[in-house]
């Protein structure tokens, strides 16, 4: 009998015991077993600390998150074996393609995430302070990563995505994982796993996974440990109770199903485009996984004049939908994860049926192709109603994690708000409305209860992810029930993995630990015109001092004729009266053109390939005709970039803090930031 290894401590190992065994949720055949009997949970743990955590620190983020898009690369190279495995857990090609590529993509999106951080191990987190009266004593926060490691104990249902969603954050943010998926589905992990270890892409103890029980493990946990759950909500609570948790503080992330709610617009009606929308989303948020997805669609909230309609509707779209062995092109629902998994949907139904009635499938028939019915945990789309939403509490409490769906009835927007927040907190909620209005009032009244809120019609729906599809940059999570968690969210994930600290000293400490140049720290002499440096010789603070530059009438006047902007601030012959001005004042675009003729270096070729862009600008007091300006111009940040093509130029976005004053020189009259785009001095 095969047997499912777990990788700890830089080995792969085989548990103590028979272990659990694992089938083939299509066919019932014996896969093998798993077991973590025997392993030892602290060191594990230590292990991680000790190996991969200070590994990792010491890569910068443009560094991590080249690995991890070089992990993904890597991934794509080996989706034949990853599907071919995944079919064996009831999943069709499209349930297999969210899993499977949807979690490299999570790789994709959160590398791409290193381009706005900076190229070091740590980042600055928000805007510096001043809190001295004579600008020499200031404060910032920065976000270094925790030196511990990133626990995460995830669902049966995405075996690959759960996993690979998770690590990308705590990778990027410097923190190696423990990955403990769910037993039944761990032998796709494990496929993925050995992958990502026989690429040696992530330094070692980066990423250890254990394929059995979780045993002791959290028993071990400490303060610089972090720790996620994706599961049942008791399961979570019991986790998240934990004595070592408690007492050590540690963060867990908890990410619970919940009973998500679809509302169907009052204004829509048969023949409309949302109508058609509508039933679509119910019959994919029912089938895709066989409804085993954290975010499908429990709860169906529908105008109470429109029900038959609408329950009719889904009715005959589910009889459409093929269910079978997904190896058939022609099935479009498979298993569920296994037989455990199917008799615990049973148990949960007959609970729903106490108050509402089936109006589509059955509980113990199926019609299935390719396959038999029996030995394969296959079961049918079931839809329930439930006429007296307000009255019957268990469509709002109890959830059968499959192709289930209970339909009900609503009387004006506020009572489909006061029915979507009985969920006590979901992960997701949808509202399909072609009304402007509606979605507003719904997305503001039932905010608080949601983690996230669609609205869908027809502008959006080709492009819509659909109401089930977390996105790697959008907070994933829910209040109560759903946990109070968040993951993915793009950088709101990745501080998650981070500790904040607020520092503070003069601003020329600060520039020195942060390297980024702060306000009032003083300047370095460059030696030479900066834009005759390369990136790597610039140095954070070079900073320059412009000669003075007299602003004449007769030069706002050109500026207005050559920009057109003839505004009435601008002209001589403006009666100033009741004005802000005292007279012909200078365009602000002007003052900072001509901000740039006094720093830029002219004439001859420089390693200075291009402007960028300009940040923050800000025009902080007029200019009139007749006053001088100068600039401070100092180099403020640095970020690499990565070459597209190997006969890209190598260079690297460089940040200017543009100062302009005029004669009295306090306040600035002008700042900005610009970026300009310079070449590296090693083409190589």
């Amino acid at each position: 009998m095969n047997t499912f290894k777990n990788y700890v401590t830089g080995a792969w190992v085989t548990g103590d015991g028979e272990g659990q065994a694992l089938y083939n949720a299509v066919t019932g055949e014996l896969l093998g077993a798993a077991s973590s009997k025997g392993i030892d949970f602290a060191s594990v743990l230590e292990y991680g600390r000790k190996v991969g955590n200070p590994a990792l620190r010491r890569m910068t983020f443009h560094e991590r998150g080249n690995m991890l898009k070089a992990l993904a690369l890597h991934l794509q190279k080996h989706l034949e074996k990853f599907y071919a495995i995944s079919y064996q857990s009831g999943a069709t090609k499209a349930d297999s393609w969210i899993d499977i590529e949807g979690g490299i993509g999570n790789l994709f999106a959160n590398a791409s995430l290193r381009r706005k951080l900076p190229d070091e191990p740590f980042c600055i987190d928000g805007e510096s302070h001043n809190l001295g009266r004579h600008n020499s004593f200031m404060a910032t926060h920065i976000l270094v990563p925790k030196e511990g490691v990133a626990i995460h104990i995830n669902a049966f249902n995405f075996p690959v995505w759960g996993m690979l969603e998770k690590i990308a954050v705590n990778l990027l943010a410097g923190v190696p994982a423990v990955v403990k998926p769910a037993t039944v589905t761990c032998y796709l992990t494990e496929a993925v796993v050995r992958e990502i270890i026989a690429s040696g892409i992530l330094p070692e103890g980066s990423l250890q996974l254990i394929c059995g029980s979780a045993g002791d493990m959290l028993d071990h946990v400490g303060s610089q440990d972090v720790v996620t759950f994706t599961g049942s909500a008791v399961t979570g609570l019991k986790l998240r109770s934990h004595p070592a948790i408690l007492a050590e503080s540690v963060p867990f992330n908890m990410e619970a199903d919940s009973l998500n709610c679809i509302v169907l617009g009052e204004d829509v009606m048969p023949g409309q485009p949302e109508w058609d929308i509508f039933i679509k989303e119910i019959r994919k948020e029912m089938t895709v996984k066989a409804g085993q997805k954290c975010t499908a669609v429990r709860r169906i909230f529908v105008p109470e004049s429109k029900m038959e309609d609408v329950w009719k509707a889904i009715t005959a779209s589910l009889s459409q939908t093929v269910i079978g062995n997904p190896l058939n092109e022609k099935v479009r629902m498979g298993s569920l994860a296994g037989e455990t998994q199917r008799k615990e949907v049973r148990t949960q139904v007959q609970k729903l049926l106490a108050s509402s009635q089936l109006i589509y499938g059955s509980l113990e028939d199926v019609s299935v192709i390719d396959a038999d019915p029996q030995k394969g945990a296959f079961i049918s789309p079931l839809l329930l109603l439930n006429d007296q939403p307000f009255v019957h509490s268990a469509p709002h409490e109890v959830e059968a994690f499959g192709p289930v769906s209970t339909i009900m009835p609503y009387k004006g927007m506020e009572e489909a708000i006061e029915l979507s927040k009985k969920g006590r907190g979901s992960l997701c909620s949808s509202i399909v409305t072609a009304d402007e209005k509606i979605a507003r009032s719904y997305v503001l009244g039932a905010a608080t209860y949601h983690g996230r809120i669609l609205i869908l019609n027809e502008a959006c729906a080709k492009e819509s992810t659909g109401h089930g599809s977390p996105l790697p940059l959008l907070v994933h999570g829910g209040p109560g029930r759903a946990g109070g968690g968040e993951e993915m969210g793009g950088l709101r994930g990745v501080k998650h993995y981070m500790q904040r600290v607020a520092v503070q000293g003069s601003p020329g400490m600060i520039r020195a630990v942060t390297s980024v140049h702060q306000p009032n720290a003083p300047g370095k002499d460059p030696g030479q015109h900066p834009f005759r440096k390369y990136y790597e010789e610039l140095a954070i603070g070079d900073q320059l001092v412009t000669e003075k530059r007299l602003i004449t009438a007769e030069d706002i006047d050109r500026f207005a004729d050559l920009s057109g902007d003839h505004f009435y601030a601008h002209l001589q012959d403006t009666d100033f009266s009741g004005t802000m001005f005292e007279k012909q004042v200078a365009h602000g675009y002007f003052i900072m053109s001509a901000a740039a003729g006094l720093f830029v270096d002219s004439y001859e070729k420089n390693p200075v390939l291009l402007n960028y862009g300009i940040d923050e600008l800000r025009f902080t007091k007029p200019v009139y005709a007749g006053t001088s300006v100068y600039v401070r111009f100092t180099c403020k940040e640095k970020l690499p970039q990565d070459k597209k093509e190997d006969t890209d130029i190598a260079k690297g976005i460089v940040k200017w803090l543009v100062e302009i004053f005029d004669e009295s020189e306090e306040p600035v009259v002008g700042i900005a930031t610009i970026l300009t785009m310079v070449a590296r001095k090693d083409l190589s």
